[in-house]
């Protein structure tokens, strides 16, 4: 590999210190750097803003030893875990709707995007923000709660400039939708996410569902993409472990250039464990440069005849690269699963649910920070929490089925069903106004 092969960072952020959250030393080198003035364009700053963020949680993470979660799925092998009532140990304090704004971790890599003006290079930066976007799912084997119909969750990060809105659009099928937007203009990002989950005996799948959008104004460009399958293993016995594989295909719709990275499986002796390699080709299907690294980890660009030798070296092997593989296989096939303090939180994931003082007041009532069953358990009362959670489904049943009496449907607040420009398949799009505060006619769901 030659020194102009360019290096983007798609870290945890297990390592990362409160100045630069999200990122490493090697990729603070590719941040970029707006002053408070340049990031809110001059305009007043958000109200829901928080100057310095925390860096723990109220309380530590519960210990599952004493819960099995076989005899909960044992009867319910193929069938959709959407619709299968988990005890509430099981999950992290956090809502997926929560889960879903952690696509905004590296938000630093859209930045570097919208600075670039080569388009190949713009589509080398988003390749490393779309695998950026479940670098934070290692080791985080905690489920998220899942969203009421008509939940919310709003965002603001000025310190990375931008801010963000999400709805829990559908029920059954759950369906989560969110918007993004830059507060100086530069970029919007958006989807719906409808996750399908299926237990197959001593797995979890998550198989995707929705298409993830990224509008680059300056350019007047859009990518377009899907993620990964996601599979947490050795949910009966052993250590619990994250797989991601599948095919992602970004698609810049104004050059017409493709993205295609392989999320590679792991294979029975973790041979292939957390890599991801793709390519890059033009409009013309040549094929311009070679993407590769762990999604755990960091990704590598490099001219594909500089690739295509490095892998013939690398086929006649050596004893450290099969001490290599051999030490990967047995971290993999642990047998005790050590209990995280925070639910292998990154520092951004801490700071989703926090509340400080008068954000009450601001926030919409249907927001996810104001959940009681989530408050609870994060402040460490596991049984307040189980029952604030039932208590919270028994209010949505009850909903519903008024809802049904009256002959009424549900009406969502923030986003509409519609049309996807670029792709053409119907997706939720943001309606807008929620930032003009007014929220008088949200429903009482909490």
């Amino acid at each position: 590999m030659n020194n102009e092969d360019e290096f983007y960072d798609a870290v945890t952020g297990l390592d990362s210190d409160e100045s630069c959250e999200g990122t490493s030393e090697a990729s603070f080198k590719d941040a970029v750097v707006y002053d408070s003035a340049q990031k809110n364009n001059g305009a007043v700053p958000q109200e829901n803003g928080i100057k310095k963020h925390r860096s723990s949680l109220p309380a530590p993470m519960f210990s599952r030893n004493d819960f099995s979660v076989w005899s909960i799925l044992k009867k319910c092998i193929g069938l959709e875990l959407s619709k299968i009532t988990m005890p509430i140990v099981f999950n992290e304090p956090l809502s997926f709707l929560q889960r879903i704004s952690e696509y905004m971790e590296h938000t630093y890599l859209i930045q570097k995007a919208c600075s670039q003006s080569d388009s190949i290079e713009r589509m080398q930066t988003i390749a490393a923000f779309a695998v950026s976007a479940v670098a934070s799912q290692w080791d985080r084997t905690g489920k998220p709660f899942n969203p009421l119909l008509g939940e919310t969750y709003e965002l603001t990060r000025e310190d990375q400039g931008f801010r963000l809105i999400s709805e829990q659009v559908s029920h059954h099928p759950p369906i989560s939708a969110f918007h993004t937007e830059s507060l100086t203009g530069d970029f919007v990002f958006h989807g719906s996410i409808y996750p399908k989950l299926k237990f197959w005996g001593k797995s979890v799948e998550a198989e995707p569902k929705g298409t993830i959008t990224l509008e680059l104004h300056k350019h007047k460009e859009a990518y377009t993409w899907t993620n990964p399958f996601c599979c947490v293993h050795n949910i009966i016995l052993g250590k619990l472990w994250i797989e991601q594989y599948g095919t992602v295909e970004i698609v810049n719709h104004s050059t017409g250039e493709k993205c295609v990275l392989n999320f590679k499986p792991c294979g029975m002796f973790g041979k292939e464990l957390h890599r991801v390699e793709g390519y890059i080709q033009d409009k013309s299907k040549k094929k311009r440069c070679v993407i590769y690294g762990k999604w755990t980890e960091c990704m590598w660009s490099v001219d594909p005849q500089v690739y295509e030798a490095h892998r013939k070296f690398d086929k006649k092997g050596t004893t450290d690269t099969r001490k290599q593989k051999q030490e990967e296989t047995e971290s993999v096939n642990e047998d005790a699963d050590e209990m995280p303090e925070m639910y292998n939180f990154t520092n951004f994931a801490m700071t989703l649910n926090e509340l400080v003082p008068g954000m009450e007041g601001v926030l919409a009532p249907t927001d996810c920070r104001l959940r009681p069953d989530i408050r609870a358990m994060e402040n460490g009362n596991i049984d307040e929490a189980s029952r604030e959670k039932e208590r919270l489904e028994e209010k949505q049943r009850a909903a519903r089925k008024e809802r049904a009496k009256d002959g009424e449907e549900w009406s969502t607040r923030w986003f509409q069903l519609g049309t996807n420009p670029y792709t053409g398949s119907q997706d939720w799009i943001y309606s807008g106004g929620y930032f003009d505060r007014k929220y008088t006619d949200c429903p009482d769901i909490y």
